[in-house]
């Protein structure tokens, strides 16, 4: 009997799911939520230009008067501002002495040209620090430590780390996962997290801060992704749907969150501690919190799973008899007694690339995959850069998701999977790129940014989806770890891309959004999955065309292929000759294997 079978016979999607769900697994995302974002405010740049200590006393009554004096204008971004690293080399000594004998009526009203006309005057950069507008952040680790100017890399260079950290992260964690269990993973992220990012607002100087950020950074897809492994494991096949929305929907209120508490507060050091201490409370959870029954069974604590599965069962109201643990856990040895996996039967990496197919399937999920998340990290990352209130921009980047998420629920029952996966990343891409023609209008800027942080919003769900749905079995969470891992190097290279902007705004935008577009058109030649059985085998997963117009062609049943691209008969023969080989050389032969989307035998030619 399958799991899934055992697990209808307790409620596959009862109060007692609905519970862990919404009190322990949806508040579960917020840690990562926090985490990740939270960097953009506790290292933000504020408004900065060149401290003259000649000017020092008058700079906080007459701060325009002072800028006049001592700063040039720069060009910057269709706008004239007071240059950020620049100063005049002047004699201030002489202009105080003339500002000390007018009356602070003759000083507002004073021009620059009365006192000395400093355009003229040598340029230098700053030489004495930098005064800060405090308007917006009292405090941040820019203004502690004068990151600025030729500094300023030092702040990409954090989310740089950040990024390899959640890529080496990404790929140990993923495997203790597997190793320690669902549940007590998650914790273990969880404390070292907490620990990690507390820790970091006691530091000394910026390498110390640099480095818990990076142990932050490991922990962060990882702490994403248990609760939300957990949650589709402990439901039913046609609640897995509900659970990724779900999911995404708590992940964005995280996002809204946020804003609301660094518009509270502005002070880099307590904002570190208000976004990681509070987090120790989903620790009470951790006698509710069950373990997964299905990673359970899947390394042989067949009785465990039978308990849960008992507690599961009382909990939806379902009556069940006395002997039901040694019921089910005798169900449950036999189901994996009858899908053992053989021992001398293994898979890796290599036959993600063994056949054309596969290997083009593998490539193209891979490369969406890869704009996906860098596109999405990009854009979060963006929000802050966008003008106006930084805060509101954060905000609204993340309320823009919450609608995308309530219209993906239907539609991915009713229009499938790829067209909704493409036409969300090219509408994204097209008003990322519309940026270009309204880079001195922030009103359509910000619209134009909605639009495409909807569009990637949408697509980032459907993904991991869809994917899930090509992979065969035998390799398919080896191909999703495979393809999540190589996309993380996005969230590595967009903050220089990012960085990039600081000369020309909407430069990052038009990167991504040709990205985006180029991701999009690709999606079209993956097949459409909706409806469809699951392919357990390569043999299955090699009976699944690529093809750029027609979603429902089966390449095993067609006797006059319509291009030497679809004709996979000989592909798939070759691998089976191959893979029966292999079993022939130990005594064995291989199975009858049956297309998952026609129904017939797979025969070799």
């Amino acid at each position: 009997m399958d799991f899934d079978e055992v697990l209808k016979e307790v409620g596959s999607f009862g109060l007692y799911q609905k519970i862990i769900i919404c009190s322990v697994l949806l508040p579960a995302a917020l840690p990562c939520a926090f985490h990740a974002y939270s960097q953009l405010f506790i290292a933000a740049t504020p408004k900065h230009w060149c401290r003259v200590p000649e000017l020092e006393p008058w700079a906080q009554d007459y701060g325009v008067l002072v800028k006049n004096l001592s700063i040039p204008l720069s060009a910057l971004n269709n706008s004239v501002e007071y240059a950020s690293c620049a100063m005049y080399n002047r004699n201030y000594s002489d202009i105080v002495r003339y500002m000390e004998y007018r009356t602070p009526l003759e000083l507002q009203e004073d021009k620059v040209w009365q006192i000395g006309n400093p355009g003229g005057a040598q340029v230098l950069t700053c030489q004495h620090g930098w005064y800060y507008d405090r308007t917006m952040y009292a405090s941040t680790v820019v203004t502690e430590w004068n990151l600025v100017c030729d500094q300023s890399f030092l702040v990409t260079l954090a989310l740089v780390l950040f990024g390899v950290g959640g890529l080496i992260g990404n790929y140990v964690f993923g495997y203790l996962q597997d190793i320690w269990g669902r549940r007590p993973s998650f914790y273990v992220y969880l404390i070292i997290e907490i620990v990690a990012c507390a820790a970091s607002a006691f530091a000394w100087n910026y390498y110390s801060w640099l480095g818990m950020r990076f142990v932050v950074g490991l922990t962060v897809p990882a702490i994403l992704a248990s609760p939300y492994v957990l949650a589709i494991e402990l439901v039913g096949p046609d609640r897995r749907v509900f659970c990724t929305i779900v999911s995404n929907i708590a992940y964005s209120c995280g996002l809204v969150l946020l804003a609301g508490i660094v518009y509270l507060i502005r002070d880099w050091r307590f904002l570190t501690l208000t976004v990681s201490l509070p987090l120790l409370l989903l620790f009470s959870c951790y006698f509710v919190l069950p373990e997964s029954p299905r990673w359970l069974i899947a390394v042989g604590k067949t009785r465990q799973a039978a308990r849960i599965l008992k507690t599961i069962a009382r909990v939806n109201g379902y009556n069940i008899p006395p002997d039901f643990v040694k019921i089910v856990q005798q169900k449950l040895e036999q189901t994996v007694a009858a899908v053992g996996k053989d021992p001398d039967t293994s898979y890796g990496i290599l036959d993600l690339f063994r056949t054309t197919n596969m290997r083009r399937k593998t490539l193209i999920i891979t490369l969406i995959w890869f704009a996906n998340t860098s596109v999405y990290v990009g854009l979060s990352y963006y929000a802050p850069a966008l003008g106006g209130d930084e805060i509101w921009n954060f905000f609204l980047a993340g309320v823009v998701e919450l609608p995308t998420y309530i219209m993906l629920w239907p539609g991915l029952s009713y229009f499938g999977r790829r067209w909704i996966l493409c036409i969300s990343m090219l509408v994204g891409g097209a008003a990322c790129v519309l940026t270009l023609l309204y880079d001195d209008q922030p009103k359509i800027m910000l619209l134009l940014y909605c639009v495409g942080k909807m569009g990637i919003s949408s697509a980032f769900v459907v993904l991991p989806l869809l994917a899930s749905e090509l992979y065969p079995t035998v390799v398919r969470g080896l191909g999703m770890s495979f393809s999540s891992v190589v996309a993380m190097i996005g969230p590595i290279v967009i903050p220089i891309i990012n960085h990039m902007g600081q000369r020309m705004l909407v430069l990052p935008l038009i990167i991504m959004g040709i990205l985006l577009i180029i991701g999009g058109f690709a999606s079209l030649f993956l097949p459409e999955t909706r409806g469809r059985n699951l392919p357990q085998t390569i043999e299955e997963g090699e009976a699944v065309p690529l093809n750029f117009f027609n979603c429902c062609y089966c390449c095993c049943c067609s006797k006059t292929p319509r291009s030497p691209d679809l004709n996979n008969s000989a592909l798939v023969a070759k691998y089976k000759r191959q893979r029966e080989r292999e079993q022939l050389g130990r005594g064995r032969r291989q199975p009858i294997t049956v297309c998952s989307i026609c129904k017939n035998e797979i025969k070799e030619t």
